[in-house]
């Protein structure tokens, strides 16, 4: 296992579901991700700043005036970026939503934010389906562009039993502790250790 040479201090942005809304071991994926980092001498530090309903829009207004007063002095800060899928609602267009998390992520790159992407997650309205997906696919794009990592949460999730009966049967449409935990299985899985800076040698 790597060393991190300095404090790390990661800031995760998103909608509710970087809360554990829904959750009732009160975890959400955020939670479940931070109990299966390896540990490592400094800490990993993680701060989540959510924004219900958060758009790409809405993210690119904000993240500057809440993350940069909250930036690790005493050593390196990146960005956690839990895009969701309420673009689709809002009625922005995927060339629209595109060019939000770019310019997000031109940005962080500038201030040495090294950016994590994690990608929307399946609507229980399937209609929105659609559209959801070709979103994933734009921000995919974006980032593939930019060298920066992207988990897609969509398409493992759009057929998955459990992910879809949590949200069906939610009162509030969040997922539960099978939703919430396959998200972080994705997580953890499509490269956050490597990202870190603290994956197991083999």
């Amino acid at each position: 296992m790597q060393q991190l040479e300095s404090s790390l201090r990661v800031i995760v942005l998103g909608d509710q579901l970087i809360t554990a809304s829904g959750d009732p071991k009160g975890m959400g994926w955020v939670g479940r991700v931070q109990a299966r980092t390896p540990q490592v001498d400094p800490t990993i530090e993680l701060l989540t700043l959510p924004y219900p309903e958060d758009t790409s829009l809405t993210l690119s207004k904000r993240w500057q005036s809440e993350v940069q007063p909250r930036q690790n002095q005493l050593g390196a800060t990146r960005l956690a970026i839990a895009l969701g899928n309420h673009d689709v609602r809002a009625g922005l267009s995927t060339s629209r939503s595109r060019l939000n998390l770019a310019t997000v992520l031109d940005e962080a790159l500038k201030y040495g934010f090294e950016p994590f992407v994690i990608g929307p997650t399946p609507h229980r309205e399937q209609t929105l389906n659609k559209d959801i997906e070709q979103l994933s696919w734009g921000f995919e794009d974006v980032c593939a562009r930019r060298n920066v990592p992207y988990v897609d949460c969509f398409h493992p999730l759009l057929g998955h039993e459990g992910w879809n009966n949590e949200l069906q049967n939610s009162p509030s449409g969040f997922p539960g502790q099978v939703g919430y935990g396959l998200i972080a299985w994705l997580v953890l899985n499509r490269g956050w250790n490597a990202w870190l800076g603290v994956e197991e040698a083999e």
